[in-house]
C-alpha cells in the first residue's frame, strides 16, 4: 500500500516509509533517504522556489540534480553519494559516472586531462567504448561538485552512473543521430535531382539562368544538412579550438565548412564550381558511419549493463514468522536488511544474497557464473542477488543487501576493468592524437601544392584530405575488441578486472597452478585417521577440527565436517592462530596443539615422523598431522576429486606449446599423485606463499610470461606476482580481488575457453590496427594525389571505422561452451 506520491520525485512512497521535509512552511512526504537528502540540501540553500516554478516532475530523485547541481553542490551529501560513490580510504573516494558528449578519442583525452589537473583529482579514467569514468579524490581538497562543474565546463555532462538514465541517454542519442541522418540523406537525395542534369548537359544544353536557378535551389536544400545534421562537427569542433587542441571533428568541420563556403561565394557570384552535392554526400556518410559505429558499440557493452540493471528495485518482504503463504509487503530493495525474509515468485528476481528456508525451486545465474542451466535451490542452499528463480516460490532469509552482495562485487570489478587503460590503448591514443595534429599541416600543404598546379582541383582535393585522414579506426581498434571480448567472457562466467588481462593473458607462455581448490574441487574428505600415544580417533578429530576453526582452508572444513558427522562439539581454543600455507595453533585446556603439515608440528616437539607413517606416504591424497608439545597425536588422511575439465586444460595448453607448472604447499606424493594424473611434469610441492612467490619469480626470469591460477589466501602474494593471475569464483575473496581475472562459474572448461577466445581477441586487435595504418598510408596518398572524392573520403573513412567495429564482433559469436 502506497501513502502518496514523493513530493520531490512523484514516486509512491512505501508504506512503512515516513520520511518528510518542510518546504514553504509545510511539511511534505518523501519516499526515500535519496529525495529527503536532496529536498533538505534545496531548503537549506533558500532555494524552495525551485518547487514553487517547475512546471513537472523529474523522473528519479536524480533527474531534479542537473538543474541546481551549480548552485547547491547537492553530489557532495553523503546520502545522495551511497548508490555511486564509495570510500577508499579515510578521506578519498571514488565515483562512477557516465559522460554525455563524448564522440571521439580525442573527447576522452580532454576529459581525463582536464579533470586530472584539479587539485585533488588522485585518478580518472574514462572508457571510451562505454562512456564510463570512474573518478578518485581527495575530499579534503576538492568535492564532487567542483569535478562535475569542470567537466561541464569544457562541453560534457557527467552524471552518477545509473543503469536505466544510461539507457535512456543511449536511447536519445540513436533518435537524435537518425534525426540527422535523415535529413542529410533527403537533403543529399534532393540536391543530387539538381547536379546530375548539370553534369549530364552538354555544353550549351543549359541555360545560365537554368543554372543558377538549379544551384540556389541545391543551396537551399544544403542549408539544413549543414546547420542540422553537421551540427555536432560544428560544436566539437569549436569546443576543441577553445581548448586549443585539435579532435577529430575538426578536420571534418573545415572540410565542411569550406566547401559549403566555397560554394555559396560561387553561387551569389555566379562563377566557380559548386560542391553542394558534395557537402551533402559525406555528411550523410559520415553520419551513417557513426551511427552503425554507435549501435555496434551500444550492443558490445550489453553484458555489463546487463548485469548493472539485474537487481530489482522492489522486493516483497515477510513479517517475522511468515511463511510463503502469509501476507508480505512491498519494499524498496535499499531498504532490506540482514535477516529479512523475502518471498520470490517463480519468475522474478532474487533482491539480494542469502539462503533459502523454504522452498524448492530452481535459478537462472546465467550472467553471474556463466552456467547455462537453471541450479537447483533447496533449503539451506545459498542464493545470489540478481539470479531469477525460475520453477516456484521460495522464500529467503537476506544475509548481504546493497554493496555488499556478490552482484554488486561483480560489477565493481568490471567497472574497474573497464576504467583502465591496457597499453595497447594508451599507445594508439598516443599516436591517434599525434595524427590529429599533423591533419592540417597536411592539408594547408596539399592545398597550396594544388593552388600552384590547378587552382580548380585545390579545394575539393584539401577537403578530401581532411576527411579521409580521420584516425577514428585507429582510436577505436583496440577499446571496442577488449569491451566485446570482456562481455563474451562474463557470458561465460570469467570476470575481467584489471585493464591489461584479456592483452597479457593472450600472451601467457608459462600457466601455474596450484592444487587444491584449482585443479582439484576443494571439496576434501577425510579418508582415514592414524593414532598415537593412546589418544583415540574421536578426540584426534575434535581437537583437530577445533584448531581448524581459525582457517578458510579446504582442509580445515573437511575436517569439521567429519567432526560435526561424528556429533562432536568442539572444544574452545585461545590465542588460535593461523600460518599459511603450513597450518593452525592454539592452545585447548591449557596445552598448545598444532594441526597442519608435519614439518610444522614437529617444530611443536621436535620428534621424526613414525615409521609406519613414514612407510604410507604418498597412499593417500593428503596427510595432515596434529600434536602438542610431547609429540605426535594424530595423522588424518585427506583425498580430494580432480577438477572436471583440468585434464583437457591442462592437454590443450600443452598442445599450444605453453609450460604447465603444478605448484603447491602439499606433500610431494599428494602433489605428485594429481600430476601424474593430468600429464603435468614440472610439479613443485611443499611450497610455502613464499616459496612459490620466489618460483614464479624465477619463471619470469627466464622469460616466461606467468598465468597464475590459484583460490586460497595463501595465493595471494603469488597471484600478484604473476603478470596475469586468475582466481577461482568460489576461493577465498583475498584471491579475487588481487586476481586479474575471476572464474565466477569455478569451471576450468570455461578458463580453456576463455585462454582461446582472448588470443583470437589479441589477433583481431592486431588485425584492426594493420587495417587502421594500412587504410591511411593508402588513402591519404590517394587523396593528395587527387582521387579522391569529398564524397568518396566521407565513404571510406566512415567504412574504416565500421570495419573496424564488425571484424570485432566477431568475438560475440562464439559457441556457449558447458561447463
Amino acid at each position: 500500500m502506497s501513502q502518496g506520491a514523493c513530493y520531490h520525485c512523484g514516486l509512491p512512497i512505501p508504506e512503512d516509509v515516513h520520511l518528510s521535509v518542510v518546504v514553504g512552511g509545510a511539511e511534505r512526504a518523501l519516499c526515500c533517504n535519496g529525495c529527503q537528502a536532496v529536498a533538505e540540501a534545496i531548503v537549506a540553500n533558500g532555494l524552495d522556489d525551485y518547487y514553487r516554478h517547475r512546471d513537472s516532475l523529474p523522473e528519479s530523485p536524480r533527474e531534479a540534480m542537473p538543474a541546481v547541481v551549480g548552485e547547491l553542490k547537492l553530489y557532495d551529501h553523503d546520502d545522495f553519494q551511497k548508490s555511486f560513490v564509495r570510500a577508499l580510504g579515510e578521506d578519498e573516494k571514488e565515483a562512477s559516472l557516465m559522460l554525455e558528449g563524448i564522440t571521439c578519442a580525442a573527447c576522452v583525452w580532454l576529459n581525463e586531462q582536464h579533470v586530472a589537473k584539479l587539485s585533488g583529482v588522485t585518478g580518472v579514467d574514462i572508457n571510451y567504448a562505454t562512456r564510463r569514468a570512474r573518478v578518485r579524490w581527495d575530499d579534503r581538497k576538492v568535492h564532487l561538485s567542483d569535478i562535475l562543474a569542470a567537466i561541464r565546463a569544457i562541453g560534457y555532462r557527467a552524471h552518477p552512473y545509473d543503469a536505466a538514465r544510461h539507457e535512456e541517454i543511449a536511447r536519445r542519442e540513436r533518435k537524435d543521430m537518425l534525426w540527422r541522418l535523415w535529413v542529410a540523406g533527403f537533403g543529399m537525395m534532393q540536391v543530387m535531382m539538381y547536379a546530375i542534369p548539370v553534369y549530364i548537359a552538354g555544353d550549351g544544353d543549359m541555360s545560365k539562368d537554368m543554372e543558377g536557378l538549379m544551384r540556389w535551389a541545391s543551396l537551399l536544400l544544403t542549408l539544413p544538412v549543414v546547420i542540422y545534421s553537421s551540427a555536432p562537427f560544428f560544436r566539437n569542433a569549436w569546443r576543441d579550438f577553445r581548448f586549443r587542441r585539435v579532435g577529430m571533428d575538426v578536420p571534418v568541420a573545415i572540410g565542411v565548412g569550406v566547401a559549403f563556403t566555397a560554394s555559396v561565394w560561387a553561387t551569389i557570384s555566379g562563377s566557380g564550381e559548386v560542391y553542394f552535392d558534395s557537402v551533402t554526400m559525406f555528411v550523410f556518410f559520415l553520419l551513417g558511419g557513426r551511427f552503425l559505429e554507435m549501435v555496434a558499440r551500444q550492443k558490445a557493452v550489453s553484458v555489463t549493463e546487463a548485469l548493472a540493471k539485474l537487481m530489482p528495485a522492489l522486493a516483497l518482504r515477510l513479517p517475522a514468522g511468515a511463511s510463503a503463504g502469509g501476507a508480505t509487503e512491498q519494499v524498496l530493495v535499499s531498504d532490506l536488511h540482514p535477516g529479512d525474509r523475502v518471498l520470490v515468485k517463480p519468475g522474478e528476481t532474487i533482491p539480494a544474497d542469502g539462503r533459502v528456508v523454504e522452498g524448492v525451486s530452481a535459478a537462472d545465474e546465467a550472467l553471474l557464473s556463466g552456467e547455462s542451466r537453471p541450479v537447483a535451490k533447496r533449503p539451506g542452499d545459498l542464493v545470489t542477488g540478481g539470479a531469477q528463480n525460475v520453477e516456484s516460490p521460495l522464500v529467503v532469509e537476506v544475509e548481504e543487501v546493497g554493496e555488499g552482495t556478490r552482484l554488486s562485487a561483480i560489477v565493481r570489478l568490471m567497472e574497474r576493468a573497464a576504467a583502465e587503460k591496457p597499453r595497447l590503448v594508451e599507445i594508439a591514443d598516443r599516436v591517434a592524437g599525434r595524427f590529429i595534429g599533423a591533419i592540417l599541416p597536411i592539408a594547408a600543404a596539399t592545398a597550396l601544392g594544388w593552388a600552384w598546379y590547378d587552382p580548380s582541383q585545390a579545394l575539393w582535393i584539401s577537403v578530401s584530405v581532411l576527411v579521409v585522414t580521420c584516425p577514428c579506426a585507429l582510436s577505436l581498434a583496440t577499446p571496442i575488441a577488449l569491451t566485446v571480448a570482456s562481455g563474451a567472457l562474463a557470458r561465460h562466467g570469467v570476470l575481467v578486472t584489471r585493464g591489461h588481462a584479456i592483452e597479457t593473458l593472450a600472451r601467457a607462455t608459462c600457466f601455474v597452478f596450484d592444487k587444491t581448490g584449482t585443479l582439484t574441487l576443494g571439496q576434501m574428505r577425510v579418508e582415514g585417521v592414524h593414532t598415537e600415544g593412546g589418544v583415540s580417533a574421536k578426540d584426534a578429530l575434535r581437537l583437530a577440527a577445533s584448531l581448524e576453526q581459525a582457517s578458510a582452508h579446504p582442509i580445515a572444513r573437511a575436517l569439521e565436517r567429519a567432526a560435526e558427522a561424528q556429533g562432536l562439539v568442539l572444544a574452545s581454543v585461545d590465542g588460535a592462530s593461523a600460518m599459511a600455507g603450513r597450518g593452525v595453533a592454539g592452545r585447548i585446556d591449557g596445552g598448545e596443539l598444532r594441526c597442519g603439515r608435519p614439518d610444522y608440528v614437529a617444530e611443536l616437539h621436535g620428534q621424526a615422523l613414525p615409521a609406519h607413517i613414514l612407510a604410507g606416504s604418498g597412499a593417500s591424497g593428503t596427510r595432515v598431522a596434529l600434536g602438542d608439545g610431547r609429540g605426535w597425536l594424530a595423522f588424518f588422511d585427506l583425498d580430494d576429486d580432480i577438477r572436471p575439465g583440468a585434464a583437457e586444460l591442462v592437454a590443450s595448453l600443452r598442445s599450444d606449446g605453453c609450460r604447465v607448472v603444478l605448484l603447491s604447499g602439499d606433500a610431494p606424493e599428494a602433489a605428485q599423485r594429481v600430476a601424474d594424473t593430468l600429464g603435468i611434469v614440472d610439479v613443485r610441492a611443499g611450497v610455502s606463499p613464499q616459496g612459490k612467490h620466489d618460483a614464479v619469480a624465477e619463471l619470469q626470469g627466464t622469460g616466461e610470461v606467468v598465468a597464475m591460477v590459484g583460490d586460497g589466501v595463501n595465493d595471494a602474494p603469488v597471484l600478484a606476482q604473476a603478470q596475469v593471475s586468475i582466481a577461482m569464483g568460489g576461493g577465498a575473496p583475498l584471491a579475487r580481488t588481487q586476481a586479474d581475472l575471476v572464474l565466477l562459474s569455478d569451471s576450468l572448461v570455461h578458463l580453456r575457453f576463455a585462454v582461446g577466445l582472448v588470443r583470437k581477441a589479441l589477433r583481431i586487435i592486431r588485425e584492426n590496427l594493420w587495417w587502421s595504418v594500412g587504410y591511411n598510408v593508402v588513402a591519404v596518398p590517394l587523396a593528395i594525389s587527387g582521387h579522391v572524392t569529398p564524397w568518396l573520403a566521407g565513404i571510406v573513412m566512415s567504412a574504416s571505422s565500421l570495419l573496424v567495429v564488425l571484424n570485432s564482433l566477431r568475438l560475440q559469436r562464439q559457441p556457449r561452451v558447458s561447463a
